[in-house]
């Protein structure tokens, strides 16, 4: 049985050429100290060689896990799905791997996550943490290097989406249609993407005295908007604003199933344009937010934080596009 071909090692490179182990080893990760003359050398050697380091061997030169973690409240939802194909591409481009863990909407578990994969990795990704201020600010101190999505914290970077602007705009759009009663159905009270929808609404009301708004709790899931919908039907509104595309659809499929025409009886929006959302029947009113952009963004962040490279503003925020559909109309007479 033939031998497997030798492996090319630093070692080989060093004498093809003529140089010290850990010259190489400088050259081959980056290092602009060396000789540009002798750096050039051991580039020729290491390509005639077809010389490639293992990633095993390149961790333990640096002293990295060439990994980064991502902590995300629920994995089911398509829109942190989104994020971290985002995220995950970019960081691979770069040779880097991505760890995920899901806390389930537990804020306990978030921060035991966030901890527990920092020890194995070179930094933290907190992609809309639940937990409160205080303990997050404690967090980010032992966490560094870490990025934050949608959330506006001081002490890391931070990306998020503009979640204020669009759910304004979807009021807008509601109220010129006519529509002067609403139910929210709110999301996950710990979560700043909640908190900026309901900002937006007590905005929008306190400008239109003509409106009322009533906020049912809810949740984030397709099961939170369907158990309200009841709830929805006895409030006697005609415009609902789901937390997202998921309540939205569970909030109009059990609303369909009663009777209810959607939208002559009553208009619904969710929010984050899932690619279910445009399937729905019927299409969903929604705002589109930059999810997969978000992710590439939050590791353009980190790659900064773990290469040192002059830091970009603290916080970027990118604001969803609003897509009307056919799931609101003109307020019922």
């Amino acid at each position: 049985m033939p031998r497997p071909p030798k492996r090319v090692t630093i070692a080989d490179v060093a004498a093809k050429a003529e140089v010290s182990l850990s010259t190489v080893s400088r050259v081959l990760n980056g290092n602009v100290t060396v000789d540009p003359a002798m750096a050039e050398r051991v580039r020729a050697a290491a390509a005639e060689l077809d010389y490639s380091a293992s990633p095993l061997a390149r961790s333990l030169v640096l002293g990295r896990t060439q990994t980064i973690a991502v902590v995300v409240p629920d994995l089911g939802n398509p829109t942190f799905q989104e994020i971290l194909r985002g995220l995950s591409r970019a960081a691979g481009t770069a040779g880097y791997h991505v760890l995920v863990a899901d806390s389930a909407e537990s804020v306990d578990e978030e921060r035991v996550l966030a901890l527990t994969t920092r020890r194995r990795t070179d930094g933290v990704v907190l992609c809309a943490p639940r937990m409160d201020d205080d303990a997050l600010a404690a967090s980010l101190r032992e966490l560094s290097p870490v990025v934050v999505v949608n959330r506006d914290v001081d002490g890391a970077p931070v990306v998020g989406a503009d979640y204020r602007s669009a759910f304004a705009e979807i009021l807008t759009h509601l109220h010129g249609l006519g529509h002067r009663r609403y139910v929210f159905l709110s999301g996950n009270p710990r979560s700043a993407s909640n908190a900026a929808r309901v900002d937006a609404i007590t905005a929008f009301a306190d400008a239109h005295a003509e409106v009322e708004i009533t906020q049912l709790p809810c949740g984030v899931d397709v099961d939170s908007g369907a158990r309200v919908a009841p709830e929805v039907r006895a409030s006697g509104a005609t415009a609902v604003l789901a937390y997202n595309d998921l309540v939205a659809m569970g909030v109009m499929g059990v609303l369909r199933r009663d009777g209810v025409r959607i939208p002559e009886d009553l208009s619904v929006t969710g929010f984050d344009d899932i690619p279910f959302s445009r399937w729905t029947s019927p299409t969903l009113t929604t705002a589109a937010v930059p999810a997969e952009d978000l992710g590439a963004r939050a590791w353009e962040a980190m790659q900064d934080l773990l290469t040192g490279a002059p830091a970009e503003p603290a916080a970027h925020w990118l604001r969803p596009v609003v897509a009307l559909r056919e799931s609101t109309g003109p307020a019922p007479s």
